[in-house]
Parts: C-alpha cells; sequence; structure tokens
C-alpha cells in the first residue's frame, strides 16, 4: 500500500480461535500459554500496539490500508482512531446500536467495549487501521487464556469482566449472522469516507508476498517470543496513565543500564520506541541524563511519540533501573565497589 503497488482496501473477516498480543508486550507475561497448548491455541502478536485479545469466529476482524503520507491530517494514532472508529459507529448505528469512540482506543456503548481498535504506520508509508468487534465472545474461555489478575476463574471473576465488555448480540438481545454484521459495518465505512466499495481478491504478488512475511516473521521466534530479559540483573516498573499501561524493564550492571525495554498497551510508532530503546543502551542510571536522553528522543520523533506521557515514562524507567539494582548483580559485577 505504501509503495503504490496495492489499492485502498477494507478487509472484514474472521479468524480461527487464536490469541494475539500488543506490539510492545511480552507474550510469556500476557498470556497462558500453558492453557494455549493445552487448548489447541495458536498464539502470535499484531504490529500494533494495544492490549492482548482473543480472536475467533465471533469476532469480526476489520483492516483497512490506505496511504499514510506525512502530509495526513490525521497523524496522531489517536485522532486516526477517532477517524476511522466512524465506520463500525454508523456501521453497528445501523443495526440498532448507539456506540462511540471512547478512552484512547475504544469503541463503546453504555460505557461498556465494544470493540478494540489499533493503528500501523509501514516505513514505506502505508498506513493500516484495524479494530476487533465484539459480535459474541466467550468471556471465561477469554479469562483462561489472557493473563488476568484473578487466582481462579469463576462465575464471579466471569460477572466482573462481563460488566465491563459488550457484544453485538448481547445488545441487540438476538442472534445475528455475521454476515449481516459484516455488510453492515461495509456500509459504515462506504458512508463516513463516501466511497463505492467493490468487491475485490488479493493477486499474486500480494499473496506471494504475504505468505514470505508469513514464514520470515509472522511464525518465526524471534518475532513471537522477542524482547525477553536477561532474568539476573532485571528491574521492573509498571504504571498506568491515560495513553494506557506502562511495563519497563531495565538490565542493569553496576550504575549502567545494559537495555532497556519499554512495553506495555500503549500506542506509538515502532521505530520511535526502538530508537528509544537504544538511545538508552549503555546508559548511566543517573537521573538527569536519562532524562536528558528520553526529552531528546521526543524532540526527534515529534508526535511518534506524542500519545506516551514523557513524564511518566521518565518516572517509570528511573523507578526500574532503581529496582534492577537492588536485584542483585552478575558475578562480574558488584555494586558495593562501584562500575565495573
Amino acid at each position: 500500500m505504501g509503495s503504490g503497488q496495492s489499492v485502498p482496501t477494507l478487509r472484514l473477516y474472521t479468524y480461527e480461535t487464536c490469541a494475539l498480543v500488543g506490539r510492545f508486550q511480552t507474550i510469556e507475561s500476557e498470556l497462558r500459554l500453558d492453557a494455549c497448548k493445552a487448548d489447541n491455541v495458536p498464539y502470535n502478536r499484531r504490529p500494533t500496539g494495544g492490549g492482548a485479545i482473543v480472536m475467533g469466529p465471533g469476532q469480526l476482524g476489520v483492516a483497512l490500508t490506505i496511504p499514510g503520507g506525512a502530509e495526513d491530517p490525521h497523524r496522531r494514532a489517536r485522532e486516526l482512531m477517532a477517524r476511522f472508529s466512524e465506520g463500525v459507529v454508523r456501521g453497528v448505528a445501523e443495526l440498532g446500536i448507539t456506540a462511540a469512540f471512547r478512552g484512547k482506543n475504544d469503541v463503546e456503548v453504555g460505557g461498556k467495549k465494544l470493540a478494540g481498535l489499533g493503528v500501523y504506520r509501514d516505513g514505506s508509508g502505508g498506513l493500516l487501521y484495524h479494530a476487533s468487534l465484539l459480535v459474541d465472545l466467550d468471556v471465561a474461555f477469554m479469562l483462561r487464556v489472557l493473563s488476568t489478575p484473578f487466582e481462579k476463574i469463576g462465575d464471579k471473576e466471569i460477572a466482573t469482566v462481563s460488566q465491563r465488555i459488550s457484544t453485538v448480540r448481547r445488545e441487540l438481545g438476538r442472534s445475528i449472522d455475521m454476515d449481516e454484521v459484516r455488510a453492515a459495518i461495509a456500509r459504515g465505512y462506504a458512508e463516513t469516507f463516501g466511497v463505492t466499495l467493490e468487491p475485490g481478491r488479493y493477486d499474486e504478488g500480494e499473496l506471494a508476498q504475504a505468505a514470505a512475511l508469513r514464514m520470515k516473521k509472522y511464525h518465526s521466534s524471534e518475532w513471537i517470543h522477542q524482547r525477553i530479559e536477561v532474568p539476573d540483573r532485571v528491574g521492573s516498573a509498571r504504571k498506568k496513565t491515560d495513553a494506557g499501561l506502562l511495563d519497563v524493564r531495565v538490565t542493569a550492571a553496576g550504575r549502567m543500564m545494559k537495555a532497556v525495554y519499554v512495553g506495555g498497551d500503549f500506542f506509538a510508532a515502532e521505530g520511535a520506541i526502538a530508537d528509544l530503546e537504544g538511545l538508552l543502551r549503555w546508559h548511566v542510571t543517573d537521573p538527569d541524563r536519562v532524562r536528558e536522553t528520553v526529552r531528546s528522543a521526543y524532540g526527534r520523533h515529534g508526535d511518534a511519540l506524542d500519545g506516551l506521557p514523557m513524564d511518566a515514562l521518565i518516572e517509570t524507567i528511573l523507578a526500574a533501573a532503581n529496582r534492577a539494582s537492588e536485584e542483585g548483580y552478575g558475578c562480574f559485577v558488584n555494586p558495593r565497589g562501584g562500575d565495573a
């Protein structure tokens, strides 16, 4: 899409049952992998940010690919999601459900989540917007697969989660065929953007590129299980912000940060996060120096990091670095005797 080889495309699809984590999450922390394996539930990582989800025949996937150059007037992630959520909002309105874009990346009805949204900008300039619309949902299954703060999964825990989400079928009070929902969402997007949608298929070149991506990237352990921290000298800190959860992990040697991992369910440009982590690699833990480096990263990347509160990020990095220094050191580093 970014290089002009494909036309703007709206894809409305369902999955085989699976679990997906967001781009900046650690899969071992977000999923109960033992439950996934026991239930033969495949798992993977999305290119977009956000939190872990389950997808299957009861959830409608929405993927919109369009050109997304620098001149795009809706560059900020939340602005993009607010704009592109209109197709979902109009579509469910046609079915009789009054919903609205809320928070950082949700479509809600009566304060309950109905759809989660994500945006990804490729290096070539292509823009992917996607959403997962809950037409139906097995909450017990979701809680069994995703890591949650619940020690056990019973009726009380299921009811607690059910109070925070809803589905198309629950709101309508009746069963509805997925094809009917699919058609309504398609009309919602056609109306939102003032276009006529034409059925199409992937051409041979697109299918070949998809197969290559699947084998070289999305099926690789490097992609699925990336960002694994060194366990013997790691400190972590988490902070809930308006932009989402921040989960920072620091591997330290003395007063030197060997590596910094910035994760969570926030939305930010992947390249900007990678650059920030690179700037903090082998970086001293001095708070003033850390603040200076993070501020310089925000200056370099402009609105690519706009949705991530800088002060909260600095605070979380420093907290993780401090905890790393308390967790013990490798055999070549003596914290009592200065930096090795």
